[in-house]
């Protein structure tokens, strides 16, 4: 999907100026406490996946998307989830804390053991399969140009690029099927690309190395 979400490595889109890690504050207020412990509380009902959370927050107007911080786009998507998987109407969005909502679904809410375990440990994205990978080590592989109005992890200034495969990584969960509900597993490659072929020829001594998976790909030729 292409919108405000997807500026890494864009040309012209002017300077930055990251704090830098050792100074930057986990939460630079207290409300982005509240909205990361919120989504990562909602999420363990089970109603979503990863993808379907980064996927809700892409489909916002994309000069909101940059306009917004970080936590904003957070609780933009979780707003979403929470109304489109009937947990909460756009009505109860507007009431106030102390005032509780409604709802007609029984919902399975892990005691603070179990979400103890499921953050200490996750979910792993492998997936079996008796299907063998399309490429190999060493093989020049093209990037797609991205059509979908999806989720996609192919980053944009990556499309239609040449690199080379320098290692396969197995079968994981795809996530433009898995951001529509839909849990398949394709293989993933790590392919290198000259950072000349990515921007231009000021980039003669760069590397870049992405993790792209199998139906992004086209052969191209060794």
């Amino acid at each position: 999907m292409k919108g405000g979400h997807d500026l890494g490595g864009q040309l012209e889109m002017g300077p930055i100026n990251p704090e830098p890690e050792s100074q930057e504050p986990v939460f630079h207020a207290d409300w982005e406490r509240r909205v990361f412990a919120l989504t990562l509380a909602t999420g363990m009902l089970g109603k979503w996946n990863i993808d379907e959370s980064r996927h809700a927050r892409e489909r916002q107007d994309p000069l909101a998307y940059v306009q917004n911080s970080y936590y904003e786009n957070w609780l933009e998507g979780l707003e979403k989830l929470l109304v489109e998987k009937g947990l909460v109407s756009i009505e109860e969005l507007g009431l106030t804390a102390n005032t509780p909502g409604q709802t007609t679904e029984s919902l399975s809410v892990p005691n603070p053991q179990t979400a103890q375990k499921i953050l200490s440990f996750g979910a792993h994205s492998t997936i079996k399969t008796d299907n063998q990978p399309l490429f190999g080590n060493g093989d020049s592989v093209l990037v797609r140009a991205s059509q979908t109005t999806g989720h996609t992890r192919v980053p944009k200034y990556a499309q239609g690029v040449i690199g080379t495969v320098v290692a396969k990584l197995g079968c994981h969960s795809f996530p433009d099927s898995n951001a529509l509900g839909v849990h398949e597993g394709k293989f993933l490659y790590r392919v290198v690309f000259s950072g000349v072929d990515l921007w231009d020829h000021s980039s003669t001594q760069t590397e870049v190395l992405i993790d792209l998976w199998e139906p992004y790909l086209d052969g191209a030729g060794n």
